[in-house]
């Protein structure tokens, strides 16, 4: 479910993660139910953009997550889908390791990142969940090749909660960022999404509600 753009909260990173740990710890959401709401935002969004074909570059953190459950629910939806890890399979834990044996169960396609990097297809449409709203300094390899080839493949690109390579405070590049036509950003609009390189780089911006409590944001 999405929210009102112009009437959602503008918030930092670390306001962000507050309201993470409320939603756990005073209102008893598990972050698992938040990765999966996040995760069903991102399909749903994806499946009105109509694709043939679909991939999603993860990255090692709860956007990767996020990620993994959108590859799910594309799958589930007759839509061609393909995971790119960029971190070893074996590193992954918590919420993330959990929905990426799920998607591994339903033998939907997850390759590991090469050091030549991975080929977009013609015409398919990319999700960016390669790094959330925590990244700071700016972004080495695997990452910035990443982004680097998701770029120049002139693909439909859509960001999962900031572009990545975008700082979320001050919406400056960490080096590089991704360049989304669509990002959908959790519970909140982040202040670097409206400023500097983020403007630029977000695209159409949409709110996208995972039951976080209006209250703590």
């Amino acid at each position: 479910m999405r929210k009102n753009t112009e009437r959602s909260k503008i918030i930092s990173s670390e306001k962000m993660r507050s309201a993470d740990r409320a939603a756990a710890e005073k209102y008893l959401i598990p972050s698992i139910v938040l990765m999966e709401n996040a995760g069903r935002c991102v399909a749903e969004e994806v499946l009105k953009l109509h694709p043939k074909s679909v991939v999603i570059f993860c990255g090692g953190g709860n956007n990767g997550g996020d990620g993994f459950v959108a590859a799910r629910h594309i799958f589930n939806n007759g839509v061609n889908v393909r995971v790119v890890l960029l971190k070893k399979a074996g590193e992954y834990s918590g919420d993330a390791l959990l929905n990426l044996k799920i998607i591994k169960k339903l033998k939907i396609s997850v390759a590991d990142w090469k050091p030549g990097g991975i080929k977009i297809c013609r015409n398919e449409l990319v999700v960016d969940a390669l790094l959330g709203t925590g990244t700071k300094g700016d972004i080495r390899y695997p990452y910035k090749q990443a982004v680097e080839i998701i770029n120049s493949s002139k693909n439909k690109v859509l960001s999962v909660d900031i572009p990545s390579g975008i700082d979320a405070d001050t919406g400056f590049k960490l080096g590089a960022a991704v360049q989304a036509d669509i990002t959908i950003t959790m519970a909140a609009v982040k202040k670097g999404l409206l400023k500097n390189n983020g403007k630029k780089c977000s695209g159409k911006i949409i709110v996208a509600d995972i039951s976080i409590p209006e209250k703590i944001l």
